[in-house]
């Protein structure tokens, strides 16, 4: 809560030591002529009845630090601000200590006591109990225009009576502030209740497990992720925050939710979400994409693994092509590039290339389904990679050994059944051999394939951030553990 004074910069949450008046309402005259005079004060004159209803006045602005309800006193409105005078500031303090002492004689003569006198209702009721007495000037202090009436000493009985009245709006008083802090205590457990139910970053945080199960990542990454990305995004939803919108992005590549239910969980629009996906994404892929790296062989031959080491100690890369389902699209040409045979769907293709060491070391940008193994090797830029007496493992599909020989190359695949009886027993051991080192690279599919919108439909409307979605997905998998052992 801040304060509504121009030039003001005062907010309750820092200034605790200040009080906060809301603006007075127009329930009578008395109240109306004083909220004139405050939005006159604090140059909010133009505002309307939303603005008012939300507005806070700090008591810096009064001389004495706080509010009076006394038409005399100089902090009847509103008098000290930012761009005050000196002179006005000093004049201010003087109508002060006149004030005071005028309110110290009238004390001396027995009247009534000002408290009681803070409304036009209190001074109707003085004036129908005293039978149409007059009680002093001070009536003018409850309503601008009012008539004063002449000085005349205030009777016992009406004093005493007073007297009565005014212990009576003294305990009433205390009892309303006891029930004003009860209902403020109760208001915030019930905003602190409302955050920990509106799902957000800040609703799971605290807990570890629920971090991992909604993006893959441990509370560490995922503030590591916040600061490399903080200076490259920016906030598309004013009602959340940097980690409210990775959340959401982490969200929907690791569970594959729709962005329906997405919105619906942080009470958002689907088009808030669709905007935030659009921003996010390429920006994360261009980031994150130098962790897809391709390794030198003098890295890949220290960190080769014993698995390798006996059979296949060259083995630079092990490669596979994977299919990643879209909507059928309406176009028939695109219709056709995409239909995949062997899956019997639309979908785009990719080229994966896994170093021994266990992490994803190439990613071909998206081609259609229709796109032989073969085809996409060759023109992915696969090949250009490649150094000489490099040793690449693949499955039946690749029948490229021509085009790595002529980079010096070789070619490790499990041997053809086709036009043979059965394999020899010596066929039967090298292909088990290679089967159990080329078994990673469809583990480390998988646990790429773990971020499930890999596993979902594209929608026609996301396919063009799908090379975004890969590389992010490619990424993080490569944060994860290494799944083949080093010794």
């Amino acid at each position: 809560m801040s304060c509504c004074a121009v030039g003001c910069q005062n907010r309750k949450s820092v200034n605790k030591d200040l009080k906060f008046y809301r603006i007075p309402s127009a329930n009578n005259s008395f109240n109306a002529n004083r909220r004139r005079r405050w939005l006159q004060a604090i140059r909010r004159a133009d505002w309307n009845e939303d603005h008012i209803k939300n507005a806070r006045l700090c008591s810096s602005h009064f001389i004495s630090g706080e509010v009076s309800m006394d038409f005399n006193s100089p902090d009847f409105v509103p008098s000290v601000f930012s761009f005050s005078t000196q002179g006005e500031i000093d004049n201010g303090d003087t109508k002060l200590e006149r004030f005071k002492r005028k309110r110290k004689r009238e004390e001396t003569t027995h009247r009534p006591p000002d408290d009681v006198q803070r409304s036009k209702e209190a001074s109707d009721e003085v004036a129908s109990e005293s039978s149409g007495a007059c009680l002093s000037s001070d009536d003018s202090r409850m309503e601008p225009g009012a008539d004063p009436c002449t000085e005349a000493t205030v009777p016992k009985v009406l004093h005493d009576d007073l007297k009565h009245k005014y212990s009576q709006l003294s305990a009433e008083c205390v009892n309303l502030r006891l029930e004003i802090d009860k209902l403020k205590s109760e208001n915030e457990e019930l905003k602190a209740t409302l955050t920990n139910t509106q799902f957000s970053f800040s609703s799971i945080k605290s807990k570890a497990v629920q971090v991992l199960f909604f993006t893959g990542l441990t509370s560490v990454l995922f503030e590591w992720l916040i600061h490399k990305l903080k200076d490259s995004v920016e906030v598309v939803r004013g009602s959340m925050n940097l980690k409210d919108h990775l959340l959401i992005i982490l969200m929907k590549l690791r569970l594959g939710l729709c962005n329906k239910d997405i919105a619906f969980r942080f009470n958002v629009t689907e088009s808030d979400i669709s905007n935030i996906l659009r921003s996010w994404l390429p920006v994360m892929s261009a980031t994150l994409k130098p962790l897809i790296k391709w390794p030198s062989k003098h890295a890949v031959l220290k960190n080769m693994p014993k698995c390798f080491k006996p059979k296949y100690k060259r083995c630079r890369c092990i490669i596979d092509c994977t299919e990643i389902f879209i909507n059928r699209p309406t176009n028939l040409t695109s219709r056709a590039q995409t239909y995949s045979t062997y899956k019997s769907h639309n979908t785009v293709k990719y080229l994966v290339g896994m170093s021994p060491s266990g992490a994803i070391s190439f990613l071909s940008a998206g081609w259609g389904g229709r796109v032989s193994d073969k085809q996409i090797t060759a023109e992915s830029g696969f090949y250009d990679l490649l150094e000489h007496n490099d040793e690449i493992l693949a499955d039946r599909g690749f029948t490229i050994r021509d085009e790595l020989a002529t980079r010096g190359a070789t070619l490790r695949i499990p041997h053809f059944t086709k036009g043979k009886k059965q394999l020899s027993a010596q066929e039967v051991d090298i292909s088990r051999r290679l089967s159990n080192v080329r078994i990673h690279i469809e583990r480390i599919i998988g646990r790429w394939k773990n971020f499930k919108i890999l596993t979902t439909v594209i929608p026609l409307t996301q396919v063009d951030l799908l090379d975004d979605i890969v590389i992010v997905c490619g990424a993080l998998t490569n944060l994860c553990k290494c799944i083949v052992p080093r010794h």
